[in-house]
């Protein structure tokens, strides 16, 4: 099989965009990711389209990748549509790669979008109902607040607001992590803190404003332990990557200096496991998965973007990668480990607390800021000498554990 390599990159501002539909935020995506590589639309042979929301949102549940490509003038390739909830956007970045590594093309897109904001608050928020087992909501509803019993919740911690489901779930596991491993709120703060502070240095973030940990504290609550700042937003937007073999990188003059090459791209699914079952979480399984197929392991990579849904996110997925051991996710945060300069840096973006998080464009964000980070043209928020960098991805819930997770590994 030949080598993989990312050779454009683009993305959208992500936020408000009441003046654009899924077509103008894909086209403008795509658009960019094209003249990033330099190429033209006839030189792409496939495309993978990842979106969640438009079903639920606009009633178009069918077809969507052939409409927002089609609208641009980009058709007579295979067009693959992904729903793989929040992991819609990695899972079409691996799809992609294995259509490349298979022989079958040369050259192919992966792009997410998403159109997400709308006055109707309810109907927004409730477009993450589905991502769990539907015949059993209550039941596993009940189940996870079983994880954060002896965990105190305070009078007046909970936003009567609507907000998503999934703000629920991450508050039930960071109770439970809270009453397992002494993690604190403040930690979670410092998370957050640390995200928004890389943030102000991204101009497409959804937020551009830093917040200390005791205004992170202070914040509105959403759900205990989780408060605003510490919660990924409702956006819309869209991110496309190109993606080509090493035989293509010759035959169409692409500059091999800036192609990112992919070491590994895995999705994982779920598993029936005990809540200390740590080693078995489903993140935990696919890096693993993912370190043996790219030879390295946590201590080689030099940037992370992970799915901080909420800052406990991050928390539990940084242990997951193995850049510590488990229970320590809120000390290396707390301590300034994961800070740009820091042992590790995770999320220099901003993360989905501060980037934003349109669902089905989020894994190839991660990807849009990697490239960058690997090809030294993140300005301010550069990590010094990135070579290799690892993104994180998941989507929904089965059990305990998010029912999907991706990791992508590139370097340079």
């Amino acid at each position: 099989m030949e080598d993989i390599y990312v050779v454009g990159v683009g993305m959208t501002p992500f936020g408000r965009h009441l003046d654009k539909d899924i077509k103008a935020l894909t086209r403008e995506a795509t658009a960019a990711a094209l003249a990033d590589a330099g190429l033209q639309e006839e030189d792409l042979e496939a495309a993978f389209f990842g979106n969640t929301s438009q079903g639920h949102m606009d009633g178009q549940h069918m077809i969507r990748g052939q409409i927002a490509l089609r609208a641009m003038g980009i058709g007579r390739i295979p067009v693959v549509n992904v729903e793989n909830a929040c992991a819609s956007g990695s899972s079409a970045f691996v799809l992609a790669c294995n259509h490349l590594k298979s022989g079958a093309g040369d050259v192919a897109l992966a792009v997410g979008a998403e159109k997400m904001f709308s006055t109707d608050k309810l109907k927004m928020f409730s477009v993450f109902d589905s991502a769990w087992d539907l015949s059993r909501a209550e039941e596993i509803r009940a189940e996870l607040m079983k994880m954060g019993r002896d965990v105190a919740v305070p009078e007046g911690s909970t936003s009567p607001r609507p907000y998503s489901v999934f703000m629920d779930v991450y508050a039930a596991f960071a109770r439970s992590h809270m009453r397992t491993f002494g993690t604190t709120q403040r930690q979670l703060a410092a998370v957050s803190s640390k995200n928004h502070a890389h943030s102000m240095h991204n101009p497409l973030s959804q937020y551009q404003m830093a917040y200390s940990i005791e205004e992170v504290l202070a914040a509105p609550p959403i759900t205990y332990p989780l408060t605003l700042p510490m919660c990924s937003p409702v956006s819309d937007g869209a991110a496309a990557a190109v993606l080509c073999t090493r035989s293509a990188l010759k035959r169409l003059n692409i500059d091999e200096k800036r192609a990112i090459k992919v070491l590994a791209a895995v999705v994982q699914s779920g598993s029936d496991r005990s809540e200390d079952d740590y080693t078995n979480h489903c993140t935990a399984l696919a890096s693993r998965k993912a370190y043996e197929l790219a030879g390295v392991g946590p201590a080689d990579i030099s940037v992370a973007e992970v799915h901080d849904a909420t800052a406990m996110g991050e928390i539990i997925q940084t242990e997951n990668l193995g850049f510590c051991e488990f229970g320590m996710g809120g000390v290396i945060a707390e301590r300034g480990d994961t800070r740009i300069g820091g042992r590790i840096p995770v999320n220099p973006s901003g993360g989905l607390e501060s980037k934003g998080h349109p669902v089905g464009a989020t894994g190839i964000a991660q990807v849009h800021e990697l490239v960058t980070q690997l090809r030294g043209e993140a300005g301010l928020r550069q990590v010094t000498d990135a070579r290799i960098a690892l993104a994180e991805n998941g989507g929904g819930l089965e059990g305990i554990e998010e029912a999907v997770a991706c990791i992508t590994i590139l370097a340079r």
